[in-house]
């Protein structure tokens, strides 16, 4: 997001007017999911996504008729019906369900919003921008407790809100070889990585350049470590079964997207009774991934870093 914001920035501070098209909402197997976007500048240009295919060009080519006109433009929705057989909205894909995109006219009279969510964005800064049928705005420092959210009432009532700051972050116990492939994987997924292990001199964790942060840590602190919320996910990949159980016992109290583990059956079921004896209870175990990953019978770190990252995504986007 922050290329495109960046994108929009510098053609408004050039003179020319910008559409930013975003998806907020989509029904069924859409391409374009909500949150997707795209900006079209007056000359032409443009950068993003809102699903791709003729659908993407036959809008990016609208927005482009509409900045050539003189008038003032306002805000409006387009709903496109990815139903091939659809009386109306058809998007000329056949991928069946739909998505509604909201096409928000920018102009100089928004650089300061714009600039100021650039900025908050560049310091990772939290932040809440929204549009509506009256246009765009920002507000810093605003934590909005999911990823995004949408409320449409009609073509001329509806307003969309999105989390900005708060990106989705990896944390991952465990510098070993499957560390370095976890990292590896999620460093292309647009994830926040943080990578923990608690051995100076581990090679695997020195030559790891993918994590945005690397720390040598207690493992009994772990709870300190890692912060709540729903853009928090963690991976536990430590060398031994003790500080796994280590970590996973002060994870299991947090309210976090995701929690998986790595082990053998038996290794699992050896810690969930340890921990079981401490109190823990069957609804947190429940919500713990492990066997870690999606069993596809993944034996290298490269492909069990694949299996794990199928299954966040999977996590990610509510499947």
């Amino acid at each position: 997001m922050h290329p495109l914001f960046s994108f929009i920035r510098t053609r408004l501070l050039q003179g020319q007017k910008v559409m930013l098209l975003t998806v907020v909402d989509r029904e069924g197997s859409s391409p374009g999911k909500t949150g997707f976007k795209m900006a079209v500048a007056s000359d032409g240009s443009f950068t993003g996504s809102i699903g791709g295919g003729v659908m993407e060009h036959r809008l990016s080519e609208q927005a482009k008729r509409l900045l050539k006109q003189e008038k003032t433009l306002s805000p409006f929705l387009v709903f496109q019906d990815h139903d091939p057989e659809a009386s109306q909205n058809r998007s000329g894909m056949i991928c069946s369900g739909g998505q509604t995109i909201a096409f928000t006219p920018l102009s100089q009279q928004d650089l300061p919003a714009v600039t100021a969510l650039v900025s908050a964005l560049e310091k990772e800064k939290k932040g809440v921008f929204a549009l509506s049928e009256k246009g765009f705005a920002f507000q810093e420092n605003v934590v909005l407790g999911k990823s995004s959210e949408s409320r449409i009432v009609s073509e001329n009532q509806w307003e969309y809100h999105e989390q900005t700051g708060m990106p989705d972050t990896l944390y991952i116990f465990g510098g070993g070889h499957v560390g370095l492939a976890l990292s590896k994987v999620f460093s292309n997924l647009n994830f926040k990585i943080v990578l923990f292990d608690n051995r100076q001199g581990l090679n695997t964790f020195e030559e790891n350049l993918f994590a945005g942060e690397k720390q040598i840590v207690d493992y009994r602190k772990a709870a300190s470590l890692v912060p709540e919320g729903f853009n928090i996910y963690v991976v536990i990949v430590t060398f031994a079964h003790k500080s796994d159980e280590q970590v996973l016992e002060q994870m299991l109290g947090k309210n976090i997207k995701y929690l998986g583990m790595m082990g053998s059956d038996k290794k699992i079921e050896t810690i969930f009774n340890n921990l079981r004896e401490k109190g823990f209870t069957e609804e947190q175990f429940s919500k713990v991934h492990a066997p870690v990953g999606y069993p596809i019978n993944s034996e290298t770190p490269a492909e069990i870093a694949v299996s794990i990252a199928a299954e966040i995504i999977a996590v990610k986007n509510g499947r």
